[in-house]
């Protein structure tokens, strides 16, 4: 973990960035096609029809934040065989290295972390095929907040406390989903919403991707 150096003038010094679907765009494919591995997952787990199956899934992801909390909560599923078979996808055909996104996210004077649902290994694969090796203070993941995850407010706190900040008033949060952005709101982050430029009251900030803060959020660079 690295120490954080609050420039005084500095408003947001600490910066979190959530993975699939914010770091690159939502329409390439690659959610769709891990969520069609958790599916696979679940259709020999379950032994139900895929209709079942798929409403099972949902219900795990609304009442506990992801399908795999839910898997461990009530089937004992192992995280680690979880995580590798669905993130078990060849990353090169769906992403490809965004040289103007390292520029850009390289140009921000804040720490910047990665905080997601998924894993480390599933994070470093993704930042590798998109060229942003070093972009990042760290990987706030899943197994690092104890398996709490994304829009539970607990793993907000964690990820606040792994950053080594605790004002939240000081951090913002890049995510493609309002039902994660909400808690983050709540307690006083600054969100920004990834993938639309829809207004929304739980995002201070919308954009279609994150090559358009210069112009939507020029203050990341001047405050």
């Amino acid at each position: 973990m690295l120490p954080i150096t609050y420039n005084k003038l500095m408003v947001w010094p600490v910066l979190f960035f959530d993975l699939d679907d914010t770091l690159y765009p939502n329409s390439n494919g690659l959610w769709e096609a891990i969520r069609g591995r958790m599916t696979d997952y679940l259709l020999d787990l379950l032994g139900l029809s895929l209709e079942e199956t798929k409403e099972i899934s949902f219900h795990y992801y609304e009442t506990y934040g992801t399908t795999l909390r839910g898997l461990q909560i009530n089937h004992s599923v192992d995280a680690d065989e979880y995580l590798a078979y669905v993130h078990d996808l060849p990353l090169e055909d769906y992403l490809s290295p965004d040289l103007e996104l390292r520029k850009m996210l390289s140009s921000l004077p804040q720490q910047k972390w990665i905080f997601t649902n998924a894993d480390t290994n599933h994070a470093n694969r993704v930042l590798s095929v998109l060229g942003l090796e070093g972009c990042f203070a760290g990987i706030i993941d899943v197994r690092a907040l104890d398996f709490l995850c994304k829009p539970e407010k607990e793993a907000y706190l964690h990820a606040l406390d792994l950053a080594g900040t605790t004002d939240p008033a000081k951090c913002v949060l890049f995510e493609d989903s309002i039902r994660n952005l909400t808690p983050a709101h709540d307690l006083g982050f600054t969100t920004v919403l990834v993938g639309t430029e829809a207004k929304h009251a739980d995002a201070d900030y919308s954009v279609n991707k994150l090559l358009d803060l210069p112009q939507e959020f020029p203050q990341l660079w001047t405050a």
